[in-house]
């Protein structure tokens, strides 16, 4: 009852979308799309980049719109799954990984500041004791930790993580006009956020250990690379902003 009110607060029912990038998740993919609230009647779409597992498959008997990405690329399979929204818009949409290391269940809580109007944007926040300390890496926590330091720095923000589990209006979304295809796009997003005003909380969740090995965190070589272009995208999304401003 308490969520049927609340997505009815505003004298009509609020649309959430849900965007999981997915590739070869079959271990995983069913928790995921089981564990989402289904008082919520989320339109959800799992995007797929190139599994060669029966995640598609799988996604599909759960319920879900599959789209396909065949180009490596965390930002390309998120803005893929943007763009179905454009035909289908929603007033939320919720950005959730397929490996089940987020708690679905906690989508109510994530998306209830911005359905009272009191936020634009939350971002979930792993690291502190509600997270399982064998769900990141050390090297992961610290390199996490050295981004978001940097990004604060130069963007005043008080951010404390880059937590892949967060909301956002869908108008807000568009506003931001993400650009990055790959690891830089979850900063991009925060950074830009900060850049247009827009009202950003930070979440606390629970957060396990993955089903499977990450596609980027998994080795050392895959979170410098993650890490490297983050810096970047940071430091060119800065320069642009000193330029636009002058």
């Amino acid at each position: 009852m308490k969520i049927k009110k609340l997505l009815n607060a505003n004298q009509r029912a609020v649309t959430i979308g849900v965007i999981i990038p997915a590739r070869n998740e079959e271990a995983s993919i069913a928790l995921v799309l089981q564990a989402i609230p289904k008082a919520l009647n989320a339109l959800i779409v799992v995007v797929d980049n190139g599994s060669r597992d029966e995640t598609v498959r799988i996604a599909q008997e759960f319920g879900a719109i599959v789209l396909h990405e065949k180009i490596p690329g965390y930002g390309r399979v998120m803005t893929k799954g943007i763009g179905y929204f454009k035909d289908k818009p929603v007033d939320i949409i919720v950005f959730l990984d397929g490996d089940y290391s987020d708690y679905p269940e906690e989508m109510l809580k994530l998306v209830e500041p911005i359905i009272n109007n009191d936020q634009d944007m939350v971002v979930s926040t792993r690291l502190d004791p509600l997270y399982d300390k064998k769900s990141l890496p050390l090297h992961v926590v610290w390199g996490n930790r050295l981004v978001v330091f940097f990004m604060n720095l130069l963007f005043r923000t008080s951010h404390t993580d880059l937590g892949p589990f967060r909301a956002i209006r869908y108008d807000s979304l568009i506003q931001l006009k993400m650009e990055d295809p790959d690891y830089g796009w979850t900063v991009e997003m925060q950074a830009k956020a900060k850049l247009l005003g827009l009202k950003v909380i930070e979440f606390p969740v629970k957060y396990r250990q993955r089903i499977g090995q990450s596609k980027i965190s998994g080795t050392i070589k895959g979170s410098l690379l993650a890490g490297s272009k983050m810096f970047y995208t940071l430091i060119k999304l800065k320069f642009t902003a000193v330029v636009n401003h002058e």
